[in-house]
């Protein structure tokens, strides 16, 4: 059976994740309404702007199922503003942003700073890089948030390795929900989006 990855269409890199998600050989379909939520098997919050994301989820009626989908173990995997969505504490947002509070995690928007200090650097990724022979994978980092603090049930699964941030988490997961600060959708490297795609399988 072929899986149903939904990507969240309302707002950032929604064409880039769909291409990367049919690349990996599953069905991708944007959701934007209630009816395509319920017949997705996972679900990809991309990168984009997370106050406008959480306000559009209000607008389109997807706020609720999103959250009772989540909670009842749909896998989900969050890219850049995605992260944030997902996370259980937000620090430097807006007072009337809503999240969905998916992984026991904290983390801080734009905490690598502004658009100008976008940057791009070489991480080891568990269960991608440490296979025989894997390259590093090249993460790209645009405004980009970090983890704070993770709750006892997360794992981390990369962190920056050199430079100011180093040691700061970029990459967890906890049971169906992954996220990463970086954009695999833009590198056109597959490995995070077939990692997700094995966690859809087994779930």
């Amino acid at each position: 059976m072929t899986l149903t990855i939904g990507v969240l269409a309302l707002q950032g890199d929604v064409r880039e994740h769909l291409g990367a998600l049919e690349s990996s050989g599953v069905q991708a379909i944007p959701v934007r309404r209630p009816a395509e939520l319920e017949v997705v098997d996972g679900i990809v919050i991309p990168g984009g702007e997370s106050t406008a994301m959480s306000r559009l989820l209000g607008v389109f009626d997807l706020y609720d199922p999103l959250v009772s989908r989540l909670r009842a173990g749909l896998p989900a995997y969050g890219s850049c503003a995605g992260m944030i969505l997902l996370a259980s504490k937000i620090l430097d947002t807006r007072a009337d942003a809503r999240h969905l509070d998916a992984l026991d995690i904290t983390v801080r928007r734009n905490a690598f700073g502004r658009q100008t200090e976008s940057f791009e650097t070489n991480l080891q990724f568990a269960g991608i890089t440490d296979d025989d022979g894997a390259e590093p994978m090249h993460a790209v980092f645009i405004r980009a948030p970090w983890v704070e603090e993770t709750g006892p049930g997360v794992e981390v699964l990369a962190t920056v390795e050199s430079g100011p941030a180093t040691g700061r988490v970029v990459a967890v997961r906890q049971e169906n929900v992954l996220a990463t600060s970086f954009h695999p959708e833009v590198t056109g490297d597959l490995r995070v989006h077939q990692f997700f795609i094995d966690m859809v399988a087994t779930a």
